[in-house]
């Protein structure tokens, strides 16, 4: 990281193992003279919790995040997806970003400093944060879809394969949302 950078971001995302939706990854700028208390690990913090501090983030921090459709995963690969859709969330900061922390050990493209940091949403304030807005905004995202696709429990499982989410495929098929790449659904595809 570039010596007296202080446009920090942390970079996280949500929604690498389900069956359906989008990948969603975000970044945040924190505020340093207002950081939100109890940023922590999104799995960590109830969804009450999590919708507070989703609040919070967004009245004080610069915020921005992308997503990647299934299909765009389905073409490039859940990794690929993700990491573009990291670099999308930093490319749309303004003030841009001096530097980024990422959560995991792979480094998004493009030409800002990065630093990886296995854990991060537990070790970073901002990638907490980070990870906070991306699984608040899936998990937004997943219960509008569960709306026009009942049956999948799409607003409880948020897409994972959950016995409610096989049993919907069995009786109502693939939809749209699903990634077709994905075993489970491709099994079911090739035996269609």
């Amino acid at each position: 990281m570039a010596a007296g950078a202080t446009r920090i971001a942390g970079v996280d995302e949500a929604g690498r193992g389900p069956w359906a939706g989008p990948v969603v990854a975000a970044a945040v700028i924190l505020d340093p003279n207002d950081i939100p208390a109890g940023l922590d690990d999104s799995k960590k913090l109830t969804a009450r919790k999590r919708d507070f501090l989703f609040e919070e983030i967004t009245r004080t921090s610069t915020v921005a995040f992308a997503l990647c459709s299934p299909s765009q995963i389905d073409r490039k690969n859940i990794l690929r997806a993700s990491l573009d859709a990291m670099a999308e969330a930093v490319g749309k900061l303004a003030p841009r970003a001096e530097g980024i922390l990422v959560d995991g050990n792979q480094t998004p493209p493009g030409s800002i400093p990065c630093k990886t940091i296995v854990g991060g949403d537990g070790r970073s304030l901002s990638i907490a944060a980070a990870s906070i807005i991306a699984k608040v905004t899936r998990d937004r995202i997943m219960q509008k879809l569960a709306v026009e696709h009942p049956g999948y429990g799409w607003d409880t499982n948020m897409g994972y394969g959950t016995k409610a989410h096989q049993k919907g495929l069995s009786e109502r098929g693939v939809t749209p949302h699903h990634r077709r790449s994905f075993k489970p659904i491709r099994t079911i595809l090739e035996g269609a």
